[in-house]
Order: structure tokens, then C-alpha cells, then sequence
């Protein structure tokens, strides 16, 4: 059911724009309920602006009841790894930041982001995942980067 609240997150965000969407790659149970168990996810996300950079999250799902309905406030934390899974083409010119994806982490208040940021003079993609609600966000992130060879220079817009 997670999994389906996960896609379903993911397919409405990709109609809202340019957004990644989440595939579920792995998990484990943390904390056993009898209604269902908390785990940790592992979801790995293609950057939709760069073929070739998938971004793998790791991050606290909350079972029971309410996670089951997606009624849950899941824990801000949250970890990230980007990597380059073939060769490096971008879709079109980059902005200097931007949000590659966004999830929801409770019902109405909680949102996962990742968004990536380009250090130009390194010739780099640096992607930075954290939560944040509406009233007060989490200082948990978690920082990765993909070097883009060479001979690619990145668009920037």
C-alpha cells in the first residue's frame, strides 16, 4: 500500500511538471506493528532533466493504521546517493537550482525534497535532499554529487 501511496505521489507530480518519479527498490522493517510495520525505504529516482543520473533515497516510512492510509507523519530523515548510470545528456538547459522531485511525508504539513544545484566551476551536478513543513522545517539533509565528464559542459539557463 506504501508503495502504491508512493507512485501515486510520484505520477501526480510528474503530470504537475518535470518532476522525477519514485521506483521502490528495496526496504526493511524497523519497528514491528501489528497493523504494519515502519520501515526504511530505499526509492530510486531518475533526474528528468539529465538521462543517465538516478539518485537513490533512503528514508523512514511510518506503518501501522494511519501509514497505511498515508495519514502518517513520516521522520525527516532521509539520505541520498546520486550516481551516474550512463552516459550524461541533458534534455535542455538547467536552471542553477531547481527541484527534481517532491514528496509528501504527511498528510498535509511534511514534504521530502531533492533538488539539484550545479557548481559551474567544477562542472558538477550537486543534488541535496531535506524535509521541510509548513510551519518549521528539519535541518536533517543529506548532500551528493555527480561529476559530469569533461566534455559535456552542463546548460545553464
Amino acid at each position: 500500500m506504501a508503495r502504491v501511496h508512493s507512485l501515486l505521489a510520484g505520477a501526480c507530480l510528474a503530470v504537475a511538471g518535470a518532476h522525477a518519479m519514485a521506483e521502490e527498490i528495496g526496504s526493511v522493517n524497523t519497528n514491528f506493528r501489528m497493523t504494519g510495520s515502519d520501515k526504511v525505504v530505499i526509492e530510486a529516482y531518475d533526474d528528468p532533466m539529465v538521462q543517465g543520473v538516478t539518485c537513490y533515497v533512503s528514508r523512514a516510512r511510518t506503518g501501522g493504521i494511519k501509514g497505511t492510509l498515508g495519514m502518517a507523519e513520516d521522520p525527516p530523515e532521509a539520505s541520498i546517493a546520486c550516481r551516474q548510470v550512463g552516459p550524461i545528456s541533458f534534455k535542455g538547459p538547467l536552471r542553477q537550482q531547481d527541484d527534481v522531485f517532491s514528496e509528501r511525508m504527511s498528510i498535509l504539513f511534511k514534504t521530502l525534497h531533492v533538488i539539484r544545484a550545479i557548481d559551474r566551476k567544477r562542472n558538477t551536478l550537486v543534488y541535496l535532499t531535506y524535509s521541510d513543513r509548513i510551519v518549521s522545517g528539519s535541518p536533517q539533509n543529506s548532500v551528493t554529487a555527480v561529476p559530469v565528464p569533461g566534455d559535456t559542459a552542463i546548460p545553464v539557463k
